[in-house]
């Protein structure tokens, strides 16, 4: 555990803020859902996994896949899978800077488009979330499920408020909110407020509604840089 991820776990632990307690009966409606729904399109993975993964081989070389530390729920860390959209050795400052920008310029929530790290076929499955789909193996490990708040990474939560905490309080998600309704159209602190009234909603029908949302965003772009 980087020095990072550790003191994002003391921050966790020592908030004054009162967490959102997710109902256990909610938890495991949301779990069955996570689990059906992944086997239930696993084919459709499948097949346009292989047109993805061939791309970046014929694209990029090197892997195909891109693992990232992120943190979850009550601040506990996992590996977060990705098809890789980002040359080999790309550097991360690029990245840190714009999270930092957005944070505290309250600049709106837009992936870079002078990215230098980014390939051709990268910015296609970013534009498209593609990238996004090796994630539902974190949502069949239980690590993430399908509608939640997007997993920070360790050097964003570094700089959260203890309200900020607040959107930790769930299991991180593949989609949510601010995804379906804002997108890159929305700043920090609206991604925040858009995640924690999802959890203290806590409804199993606005989950499933939210999924559905989700797939016209993706085949349309909608909202993405």
């Amino acid at each position: 555990m980087s020095i990072q991820t550790v003191q994002a776990t003391r921050t966790v632990q020592s908030t004054t803020v009162k967490p959102i307690h997710i109902n256990s009966r909610y938890l495991r409606a949301k779990r069955v859902l996570d689990i059906a729904f992944t086997l239930l399109i696993a084919p459709f993975l499948l097949l346009v996994g292989i047109v993805v993964a061939l791309c970046i081989k014929l694209d990029s070389g090197g892997p195909i896949f891109f693992r990232q530390t992120r943190i979850g729920r009550n601040g506990v860390e996992f590996q977060m899978l990705k098809f890789r959209s980002m040359y080999i050795n790309g550097d991360e400052n690029f990245h840190k800077k714009r999270v930092e920008e957005m944070m505290r310029k309250g600049q709106t929530l837009d992936k870079a488009k002078d990215d230098p790290r980014i390939t051709r076929v990268g910015r296609f499955i970013r534009k498209t979330s593609l990238d996004e789909l090796p994630q539902f193996w974190n949502v069949l490990r239980g690590e993430m499920t399908l509608v939640g708040p997007r997993p920070p990474v360790a050097y964003e939560v570094a700089l959260y408020s203890e309200e900020h905490w607040l959107r930790l309080s769930g299991r991180p998600g593949l989609t949510g909110t601010w995804q379906v309704y804002g997108r890159s159209a929305v700043t920090f602190e609206d991604m925040v407020d858009m995640d924690v009234a999802y959890l203290k909603e806590q409804s199993f029908w606005k989950d499933i509604k939210l999924i559905i949302l989700t797939v016209p965003v993706m085949i349309f772009c909608k909202g993405a840089a």
